[in-house]
């Protein structure tokens, strides 16, 4: 321990504040210190000493598309077979949805079935939702689909339905294929855990681009990113649902002579089925969390709807596309949820005649039939008619317009105050900083707190990003995301903690970070962007935002989580609230709190490639870029330095969340 008047730190503590004070007299002295030994190069990396491999990215893919086959097919047979098997079932559900059942191409298509009545579609989600839970849920689902047809925003919705319709079946078969063959075989799951860890690192923007290069404009392609984006918490749910299946259940399928297959079909995967909904939820959530990025390559719908409502500054149009999506996520949510428990019925003979056996298909054919027939008398049932439609558009639009005539001096000033006293100081510091001692600290860190392996992936991450020339833009992601997170935690861990210790807080601060969670990314956009213009304060506000949820989250779980025995010794030994708060409860929550940094880091960066929209000159704006060129390379190259930069920060902050529970004695 070292002595500092009346108090005392550790050794290592105080290394680690000599090294921090270092850092930051090299952020400001960095560029004259270079200036006076002639080293330019300890501040810009020189350019002699780039790979940069983004040109062989590309070269590899054009290679792919043109020269690359498999001896009776080639590359470009195989992308449109995918192709096909996509875009036959999505073609057969929007007609079932949108367009009707057409027989024919171009000029000489003829329909012959009109698609579904608004009627029709709400009788069925109803007809769902008493089937598989109780009145209530069909009301509320029921609810849900009448709010996209009152508030227009029908049409777009089938649409985005189509694709989630198609998509989720994809994402979920492919996610259980992976995760059984991970659960058989140990050395697949060693080699999937660092691919998914990828994926689901990897800026969303980042998988368009190879995608449009292969699949072309159109809806496939987004249905094939959308697939393979929401496809990697199945293959980790199946693994990790299997393995909790309880011992003896398995045991007593291998006694009772079951074969692989049998044990696996007809006990196992039956036994796992509460968890593995617990993946097929999450492929539900994230296909319509990619609907708005993948209509930037044709997916239509709602998240076209959001995503041109972004471009034309239409704070009204956007919210109710946006929130409509979040409608739709949560009766979809509801009804799979729903699905999953309700109880299958024991078999049994049942004398009674078919209808009586099901009367809800039943009713859900008359509908159908009966609103299809009428519907041609009677536009309004087939289309819920335009004089009915309600919009709230221009309520938003107004209430912009009244902040930003009443407090635009305040909010500049906000503004400018945050620019020039916090971001601008942070973002020089960084882009000031020698990238010597920032390899150096990132791999000192990693050895510090996870050892050689974890040293070597800080110090090999970090000179990806070098030997790629994308250090200064990688700096202004880190500083981006830096101030995002400083912020979302000073505002988020006091109100996790005041949840966990008030009921009635509780309540009002869960419902708010559960609003902010549900919606979609770029909704967040519209408004600070129509409120703070374009730049890197309204890039912040955004990603604080977004990234609040886990702060909140983590700390107010931590608290909650502290064992009382604990708490009633430190009252017993007389404690104040305040000590109580600050010596036992934050110390013990600590760990979760990391957690929860982790985890918010992890959304700031996320946002970050989002926000090159509105003017950041990030790595998500290299990701942008190549996404408008169709530049493989650069995007996939500029993806992946994004995802290191996420890994390196989780990696970190897990590692030393262990350590904090191990020297608590939490584990």
């Amino acid at each position: 321990m070292i002595a500092l008047g009346p108090y005392s730190i550790s050794r290592k503590a105080a290394f680690w504040l000599v090294v921090f004070a270092t850092s930051i007299l090299l952020g400001h002295y960095g560029k004259d210190l270079a200036a006076a030994l002639d080293a330019k190069w300890l501040i810009k990396f020189p350019r002699d000493l780039t790979f940069p491999i983004k040109d062989d990215i590309s070269r590899f893919m054009a290679w792919l598309v043109e020269d690359a086959g498999f001896g009776l097919f080639s590359f470009v047979d195989l992308t449109r077979g995918i192709a096909w098997l996509i875009e036959v079932p999505y073609t057969f559900m929007r007609g079932l949805l949108i367009d009707g059942l057409v027989f024919g191409v171009g000029n000489e298509a003829v329909q012959i079935l009109p698609p579904l009545s608004w009627v029709a579609v709400i009788t069925v989600v109803v007809a769902i939702g008493r089937w598989a839970g109780s009145w209530i849920l069909a009301g509320f689902v029921g609810a849900c689909f009448l709010y996209l047809a009152a508030f227009g925003e029908w049409e777009s919705a089938m649409i985005t339905l189509a694709s989630i319709l198609i998509a989720v079946p994809f994402g979920v078969a492919g996610g259980l294929g992976l995760g059984v063959a991970g659960f058989k075989w140990r050395w697949l799951d060693r080699i999937l855990t660092p691919i998914l860890d990828l994926m689901q690192t990897v800026p969303v923007f980042a998988y368009l681009v190879p995608i449009l290069f292969l699949f072309g404009f159109g809806p496939v392609s987004a249905l094939v990113a959308t697939v393979i984006y929401a496809m990697p918490p199945m293959v980790r749910v199946t693994t990790l649902a299997l393995r909790a299946v309880p011992a003896e259940i398995d045991e007593f399928s291998r006694m009772t002579g079951c074969t692989e297959r049998q044990r696996l079909w007809r006990v196992l995967i039956p036994t796992a089925l509460p968890g593995l909904m617990v993946g097929v939820n999450q492929v539900i959530m994230l296909s319509l969390n990619m609907v708005i990025i993948a209509s930037m390559i044709g997916a239509g719908g709602l998240g076209y709807d959001v995503l041109t409502s972004l471009r034309r500054l239409d704070i009204g149009g956007g919210l109710e596309s946006g929130v409509a999506i979040v409608v739709l996520a949560i009766a979809l949510d509801r009804l799979s949820q729903a699905m999953v428990s309700r109880a299958s019925p024991a078999h049994s003979e049942d004398s009674r005649g078919f209808l009586k056996r099901h009367p809800w298909l039943t009713t859900c054919v008359v509908v159908i039939v009966g609103t299809g027939l009428l519907g041609l008398i009677a536009p309004a049932v087939q289309n819920y008619p335009e004089a009915a439609q309600i919009t709230t558009g221009k309520i938003w639009e107004d209430l912009v317009g009244w902040l930003n005539v009443n407090f635009f001096d305040q909010i500049e000033a906000v503004k400018t105050f945050a620019l020039i006293h916090f971001m601008v100081p942070v973002k020089r510091l960084l882009l000031e900083l020698p990238w010597p001692w920032v390899l150096f600290i990132l791999t000192l860190a990693g050895w510090q707190l996870g050892g050689l392996r974890l040293a070597c992936l800080c110090f090999a991450l970090t000179a990806f990003i070098l030997s790629n020339g994308l250090w200064a833009k990688a700096m202004i992601t880190v500083y981006l995301c830096g101030v995002s997170v400083v912020i979302a935690c000073l505002i988020g861990i006091p109100l996790g903690i005041l949840s966990a210790q008030n009921d009635r807080a509780n309540r009002v601060v869960q419902a708010g970070i559960d609003t902010l969670q549900t919606l979609p990314s770029f909704v967040y956009l519209i408004p600070v962007v129509m409120l703070f213009r374009v730049g890197d304060f309204s890039a912040m506000i955004a990603v604080i935002l977004y990234a609040l949820a886990p702060a909140v989250r983590y700390a107010s779980h931590g608290i909650r989580s502290i064992p009382p025995e604990l708490l009633e010794a430190g009252i017993v030994s007389g404690c104040t609230r305040r000590q109580l708060l600050t010596r036992i409860k934050l110390p013990l929550a600590m760990p979760e709190i990391m957690l929860g940094i982790n985890q918010t880091i992890m959304l700031a960066l996320s946002m970050l490639v989002i926000t090159a929209l509105v003017g950041t000159r990030d790595l998500g704006q290299e990701v942008y870029i190549a996404l408008t060129k169709a530049d493989t390379g650069r995007g996939v190259v500029a993806g992946l330095s994004v995802a290191f930069i996420a890994i390196i920060a989780d990696r970190l902050i897990s590692a030393g969340a262990v350590r904090a529970r191990k020297r608590l004695g939490l584990n």
